[in-house]
């Protein structure tokens, strides 16, 4: 299966997201309202926002599966990672949104105890997001889309939020009305805190950042074969769910060009087959005794 095709199964990912944090968000906002949670309302915005990513990765993996065109040579894989920035800024400012709002609550001295309902209902959420979060991990392992894992894990954060968000409510249900809100800043911060991991993972792509581990396993790789007597350098860099790797090697300077040429086609084989990566541009240099 290309990478095209494993970009369009990623999209169900996307959308059982997208569904999902639609249904919660409206629930949790109508019954936070009926309830009188701050933490439930903030979880409820929290899942508000992740409509709005999980759309911008919907959209990121659509584009991404756009063939090269006259301007956009290497393709459009890097569509999802500015997708992914922008739902960053999106996030960003719903989490301060939260903070600001728990805040002036906290300082109210008539706060109101919430409802039974809106614990029940932070927990029924987060069993919901656990078995979203196991759904799009496996999807994404096997797509390879690291757009989708990255959702995977928002997935996990959002339902450890709805289990914060149920014991803040089930602490004010025993005189600790102060719990609840408390709850509803613990989200905004968390809200913050997935904003800025994702920020700072998209400007590490859109920077040409590459895992200097990864760049190691490959040099390890490409020194195992038998015609390769030095490996002079080794540069990477991600588009979307694809490495792009390059890497100059030193050979006999006995060689032809066919000979060489199929050194070439070997070492792209096998670090397709041991890395999976299939964009792989090899140079070849000749090889001199000092």
């Amino acid at each position: 299966m290309n990478h095209t095709d494993n970009l369009k199964r990623g999209e169900k990912g996307a959308w059982i997201s997208i569904i999902s944090y639609l249904f919660l968000a409206v629930a949790k906002l109508l019954i936070a309202s009926i309830g009188s949670s701050e933490a439930l309302r903030a979880d409820g915005l929290n899942n508000a926002t992740d409509v709005v990513a999980s759309v911008a990765v919907l959209i990121g993996l659509k584009i991404s599966r756009k063939p090269p065109d006259e301007d956009h040579h290497y393709g459009h894989y890097r569509a999802e990672t500015i997708a992914s920035l922008f739902a960053a800024f999106i996030m960003v400012s719903v989490g301060i949104q939260v903070i600001v709002g728990t805040f002036q609550t906290m300082l109210d001295p008539e706060t109101i105890q919430p409802s039974m309902l809106t614990a029940w209902t932070a927990l029924g959420a987060a069993v919901i997001m656990f078995f979203v979060y196991g759904y799009n991990l496996r999807l994404s392992r096997k797509v390879q889309s690291s757009a989708l894992y990255a959702a995977a894990q928002d997935n996990r954060a959002d339902a450890f939020v709805s289990i914060g968000a149920f014991i803040g409510i089930i602490g004010a249900q025993f005189g600790m009305q102060w719990l609840d809100p408390l709850a509803g800043l613990f989200v905004g911060l968390i809200i913050c805190k997935t904003a800025w991991d994702i920020f700072k993972d998209s400007t590490h792509t859109l920077t040409d950042g590459f895992d200097e581990k990864q760049i190691q396993r490959i040099r390890e790789s490409v020194e195992n074969d038998p015609d390769v007597k030095e490996v002079l350098d080794v540069k990477g860099r991600i588009h979307g769910n694809q490495a792009f790797i390059d890497i100059t090697i030193l050979v006999s300077p006995t060689l032809n060009v066919q000979e060489s040429h199929a050194i070439t086609d070997r070492i792209e084989n096998y670090l397709a087959e041991k890395h999976n990566i299939m964009h792989a541009h090899i140079h070849i240099e000749p090889f001199e005794k000092e």
